[in-house]
């Protein structure tokens, strides 16, 4: 799958779906906040669904659509797209754009965190 720009609505619609697993369009519309008109909502998951990020199954009389890629994939393929597009395929400027713009929110935890994720991966390189 080619990593696409969600609309807002979109992206409101791929969350409530990997929250859920699964949902029909009046579950989608419920749980939107300042939810659209339902045949938004269903015209919406019919785009979602042409450009192949979910499917549907028939239960009853209604469709209920699912994400077709599971959630850690979708995001390994936006973080690649991102940093291929934004960074010269340098995971070293990503994170660096990331501290400097998240530096001051970040906890001391989180750091350390980050920093052990970054010493696992060189144990892995070796």
């Amino acid at each position: 799958m080619t990593p696409t720009r969600f609309s807002r609505r979109e992206r409101q619609i791929m969350e409530i779906l990997y929250q859920r697993g699964k949902a029909s369009a009046s579950e989608v519309l419920e749980a939107m906040a300042d939810a659209p008109a339902y045949s938004t909502v269903r015209a919406l998951l019919r785009v979602l669904e042409e450009k192949g990020h979910v499917s549907h199954q028939n239960e009853g009389l209604k469709y209920v659509y699912a994400p077709v890629v599971n959630r850690d994939k979708a995001k390994r393929s936006a973080v690649k797209h991102l940093v291929d597009t934004f960074f010269r395929e340098s995971p070293e400027q990503v994170v660096a754009a990331l501290l400097d713009v998240s530096a001051k929110k970040l906890t001391r935890q989180e750091l350390d965190r980050m920093s052990e994720m970054i010493e696992n991966a060189k144990k892995e390189g070796k």
